[in-house]
């Protein structure tokens, strides 16, 4: 098993910025890919950005790119989500989760463990 546990969320006014963090426990030699989703109320959770567990490949969906990075630090055993830019419709529980060797990267139904979420709420 792999433990998550999300922090950093908070409410933010539109174009400011938050950074995600997500402490990694447990059989983490087991996990290949880090990923950040996030869940609005009435719709389904997305995939929004993720970091491969052992090089430099990072994936991001288009609402993200170009706003939000995911990395990582080995030492600490923490992912981060920096967001940037941020608007009223990132507004959402976010989630971090982990996948098992063999997951795509970007393929959201890839990913076993999640964390508890972390509300991120953006006023106008």
């Amino acid at each position: 098993q792999v433990q998550l546990v999300e922090s950093g969320g908070g409410l933010v006014q539109a174009g400011g910025s938050l950074r995600l963090s997500c402490a990694a426990s447990g059989n983490t030699f087991r996990v290949s890919a880090w990923g950040w989703f996030r869940q609005a109320p009435g719709k389904e959770r997305e995939l929004v950005a993720a970091v491969r567990s052992r090089s430099d490949s990072t994936y991001a969906a288009d609402s993200a790119k170009g706003r939000f990075t995911a990395s990582r630090d080995d030492a600490k055993s923490t992912i981060y989500l920096q967001m940037n830019n941020l608007k009223p419709e990132d507004t959402a529980v976010w989630y971090c989760a982990a996948a098992p060797f063999g997951a795509e990267l970007g393929s959201a139904t890839d990913y076993e463990w999640w964390g508890q979420g972390t509300q991120v709420t953006v006023s106008s």
